[in-house]
């Protein structure tokens, strides 16, 4: 096969590898990254400079690669309203309870980006009640993004194959979220997507949080007193009922990598975005953008690359060229309880654990 090595020159560090005679159909390119809050005008305003139009610009070229490029929209897009959670509950930040609300024209700097599809099945969401979920579909929706949360399923027809994407996370289950703690009716609610779609790429906010959630636990994990699920029970779950990759964030730190059954799992993207409003501190500010290939046939995991990224300044995505987010989730797969661990090669790329016949990623910047 005729392979031709292009290289950015400032990215030098990540080759990337084409091949003009590949044809194109046999397999689905996904990039997916973390949480993103791009600052908040509540309960005061810090927004990042020139309106955050350069808040993607390191990281833009990378997310674009993918054909469904995911991110975990981590508070609501609205003008006004009225927050409706820490206060309702009597709740203050020093007891933990965080309200976010992004302006929302930032809903053009998600598709400047490159993302078509958001999950809004999380914590803060509903910060500003219905009114500030309904503001946030408009918003992204009207930029043609796509949203993915309890009854809101993304499609994308690609090639002839119906994708979809259904989101979960530990709250109950409602209008922006299902339940990952009903693991049971996860599958029902799998199975029944699973007779529309060819493939289904599962979203869920879960798992506990903070430095010391970066290794992976296989059982029932809490936050605060709070129930934030069995990750990895509900993960492999989804993929026993059929899912072709599940993605985690909610963590807000990057947790390993699993191949179970042939299929990725994701256990956490940790932080992407996180403007002036999270601690970016050790490993909350290290970050990457997955990018991957399933086979479309399948859905088998065939390969992809981990892009290593920090979180600059007051939480802007850089990408970073000592690779610390690569050399952390390294660690963090070898020290983990899972059989199936990808490999990795020099450059951050992904290989299954038992590779097929592989061709090399090929790099389809929309």
């Amino acid at each position: 096969m005729n392979l031709r090595r292009i290289s950015f020159s400032i990215f030098a560090f990540l080759p990337v590898l084409i091949s003009s005679q590949a044809p194109a159909a046999d397999f689905l390119t996904v990039s997916a990254v973390g949480d993103i809050l791009m600052g908040t005008t509540y309960p005061s305003t810090i927004l990042p400079p020139k309106d955050g139009a350069e808040l993607f610009g390191s990281v833009r070229q990378f997310l674009r690669q993918g054909e469904i490029v995911f991110g975990n929209l981590e508070g609501p897009l609205i003008d006004g309203g009225t927050p409706s959670k820490c206060g309702k509950n009597n709740l203050t930040p020093q007891q933990h309870c965080f309200e976010f609300r992004m302006p929302s024209r930032y809903a053009k700097h998600l598709k400047e980006a490159g993302f078509n599809v958001l999950s809004i099945a999380n914590n803060h969401s509903l910060d500003f009640g219905r009114e500030g979920l309904e503001s946030t579909i408009n918003s992204v929706t009207s930029e043609g993004i796509q949203v993915v949360g309890g009854r809101y399923v993304a499609a994308f027809r690609i090639r002839g194959k119906q994708i979809a994407l259904i989101g979960f996370s530990y709250l109950g289950e409602g209008i922006n979220s299902y339940s990952m703690l009903d693991i049971q009716r996860g599958r029902e609610i799998l199975s029944q997507t699973r007779t529309y779609a060819d493939h289904v790429i599962v979203s869920f906010h879960g798992g506990a949080e903070g430095k010391e959630a970066v290794e992976i636990t296989q059982g029932e994990e809490t936050y605060r007193g709070e129930r934030r699920g069995n990750p990895v029970a509900f993960a492999r779950a989804m993929i026993e009922a059929g899912a072709t990759l599940v993605l985690g964030h909610g963590p807000h730190v990057p947790r390993p990598l699993e191949i179970y059954r042939g299929k990725l799992i994701v256990y956490s993207l940790g932080n992407f975005v996180a403007y002036g409003v999270m601690n970016t501190k050790g490993p909350s500010g290290l970050s990457f953008i997955l990018q991957v290939k399933l086979d479309m046939a399948r859905g088998d995991f065939l390969g992809g690359r981990i892009v290593s990224v920090e979180l600059k300044g007051r939480g802007i995505p850089a990408v970073d060229p000592n690779t610390k987010a690569l050399n952390l989730l390294k660690g963090l797969i070898a020290a983990s309880p899972f059989e199936g661990r990808p490999r990795f090669g020099q450059n951050g790329e992904l290989f299954p654990t038992n590779p097929p016949a592989q061709r090399p990623m090929m790099n389809r910047e929309r």
